[in-house]
């Protein structure tokens, strides 16, 4: 049972999480042999051998081995980081918030790897029409730009039908490229030199530096996608997602690029295209039609990880809410956030017809992920020193690590003019806006805790100010664990009544993934009448108020459909004379609150149950 488990893991993973790196064989050989100029034959082998080792550094040994173990209770990526180290919650001008906003970045970059993932991985698996009909060139950008529009079009269907074949495919895909590298290989066994490590580093270290630069900065091509594995750790676990990669994915991956090689030393004029120069002439089509079908997977599971980054941001304070929608019932992970998708689709369309080519895509892809990288480093070795690891081996271990990642990100800063500042132009929006919102949110919170009444004595008032008392229940929501939720004062307030039972509800992300069903409601007595009830919800689950009540065993279930919940609709208004944000800063941070989904929808609170209480807030 256990091994048929793993083993239907790893192949899912094969689809999910290798589908970005599987497809680099298309693009990156052949843009870093370009790169590297003079004799194609020369450099093909020389190109190879950096490729084939950046895959064991970077992607084998750094991730594989070692940012795989920095998880948050079995889930990986940068806000699971965030969460580990604590930043979440920090104070302004702390070292936590300086955390805080390199984690934020790093969040954001991987969103400008998601446009630029589908837009090279699509164009360049289109390209191959080329290689035997030159003529269809002009399709190319057509065809390229219907296939992401149908792409982002079915998003809403949920992934569950395309994901029972993610594997499989992958599978056929990794098994072709293995054997079209070992036929290249039988015809010139002489690339085999490629996997001497010393190969790769005389042929970086005797180029000029300029062309060693540009020669990293494609051969990083080649391992975008590696940051995937510790991403979706989550969805498959670590042993599965080790095993899809040292046993399928990258033995295919080094045979494939050791065939391209052996293909282009061979006869140089294959540099056109040497993917496709590795298939004789008759499977160039099927091999289209193949290829096209691994890019779309890889495309999915970039546009699947941004909707789940998205999702973990909203839950812990790092985006306005969002109307999130579940796909497939018996699957939590599936979900569709419309929202984040079109604007994913705009920023890959815009890639696709602003840049062309794939080998102009080329230029803007890799800045973001190396930066990411170096991030995702830096982060594991706080993690590692503050789990109680020797810290000189840390720094040993990781400082190697993270100076390769600062050659690789220095390498693709070069070419930040030819198209990098395409997702840093994306990545920063993204920082600025999360960074916005988090601190705007500190911002509300501070003057909602002005505003709050002490509890004793909003109770020992209450007789008078509500000497009416209804029959019923009242769940008033708050942000805070204590005082009086301003819901409630404006309440009684207004309506100089209140039902006969009242349930203070507090609602909260913890940095976990999960919390157990036990473990998520706490509750504590105020007074005759009235009680707190304080909900826990991890960052990788929804935040469904009523099944927190039921956990909670105040009320029974006839009960539970009878309560009324009340939640403060505030309208924040931006005040120059108040300390906070500049002040158009502000009016951005009431322009995104103001356009977020209401709070009872995203706590899943039925609608025929929600009373909304206006509150005016001031910041």
């Amino acid at each position: 049972m256990f091994r048929r488990s793993t083993l239907a893991a790893s192949l899912a993973a094969l689809g999910i999480v290798y589908g970005d790196i599987g497809t680099s064989p298309l693009y990156a050989f052949k843009v870093a042999v370009q790169a590297a100029g003079g004799t194609p034959g020369v450099a093909a082998v020389g190109t190879a051998s950096l490729i084939i080792w950046s895959l064991v550094l970077v992607v084998s040994l750094k991730y594989a081995a070692l940012i795989l173990r920095a998880d948050n209770h079995g889930e990986g990526g940068v806000v699971a980081m965030l969460a580990l180290l604590g930043a979440r919650d920090a104070a302004p001008r702390s070292r936590h918030a300086a955390l805080l906003v390199l984690g934020l970045v790093g969040a954001a970059l991987l969103y400008g790897d998601g446009a630029i993932t589908p837009a090279i991985s699509v164009l360049s698996a289109v390209e191959g029409l080329k290689v035997d009909a030159p003529h269809l060139g002009p399709a190319v950008l057509p065809i390229t730009v219907a296939i992401l529009v149908m792409l982002f079009a079915v998003q809403s269907r949920g992934t569950g039908f395309i994901g029972r074949v993610f594997g499989p495919v992958m599978l056929v895909w990794f098994a072709l490229l293995a054997l079209l590298g070992v036929v290249a290989i039988t015809r010139h066994p002489a690339a085999l030199e490629a996997l001497d490590p010393l190969f790769a580093i005389r042929f970086v270290v005797g180029a000029p530096l300029a062309v060693s630069f540009a020669v990293l900065g494609a051969v990083f091509l080649a391992v975008t996608g590696g940051e995937a594995m510790y991403a979706d750790m989550g969805h498959f676990g670590r042993f599965p997602i080790r095993l899809a990669w040292f046993a399928v994915a990258l033995p295919a991956l080094v045979i494939n690029y050791l065939g391209q090689a052996a293909l282009v030393a061979a006869d140089p004029a294959a540099l056109a295209n040497p993917f496709y120069g590795l298939a004789p002439a008759w499977a160039h089509y099927p091999l289209i039609v193949l290829a096209t079908m691994a890019t779309v997977i890889a495309s999915q599971a970039i546009v699947s990880g941004v909707f789940s980054l998205t999702q973990q941001a909203i839950q812990l304070g790092f985006l306005p809410r969002l109307s999130i929608l579940h796909t497939a019932a018996d699957q939590e992970g599936q979900v569709y956030l419309p929202l984040a998708n079109w604007l994913l689709a705009v920023g890959t369309l815009a890639a696709v017809l602003t840049f062309r080519s794939s080998d102009a895509l080329a230029g803007a892809y890799g800045i973001a992920v190396s930066g990411l990288m170096a991030i995702s480093t830096f982060l594991a070795a706080l993690i590692a020193i503050r789990w109680g690891y020797n810290p000189v081996l840390v720094i040993a271990v990781n400082g190697g690590f993270f100076l390769l990642d600062l050659v690789f990100f220095s390498a693709n800063a070069v070419k930040l003019l030819e198209g990098g500042w395409f997702p840093l132009l994306i990545a920063g929006v993204l920082a600025f806006l999360m960074l916005t919102w988090r601190t705007g949110v500190r911002l509300v919170e501070e003057a909602r805790a002005d505003l709050r009444e002490d509890e004793a004595e909003f109770l020992a008032a209450l007789p008078t100010m509500a000497p009416c008392r209804t029959p019923g229940i009242g769940a008033f929501l708050s942000a805070a664990e204590t005082g009086i939720p301003l819901s409630l004062s404006q309440h009684v307030r207004h309506n100089r009544a209140l039902q006969e039972r009242v349930v203070l509800v507090s609602v909260a992300t913890v940095e976990t993934p999960f919390v157990a069903e036990g473990e998520c409601a706490t509750v504590q007595k105020v007074a005759d009448g009235v009680d707190r009830v304080m909900l826990r919800f991890g960052f990788m689950e929804d935040i469904n108020v009523a099944s927190g009540l039921a956990a909670a065993k105040l009320f029974s279930t006839e009960e539970l459909g009878r309560i009324s919940y009340y939640i403060g609709r505030e309208t924040v208004v931006a005040d120059a004379r108040i300390p906070g944000m500049a002040t158009w800063r502000e009016g951005l941070f009431v322009s995104m609150q103001r356009n977020s989904t209401p709070t009872g929808s995203s706590f899943r609170i039925p609608s025929r149950q929600l009373v909304e209480v206006g509150t005016e807030v001031r910041i």
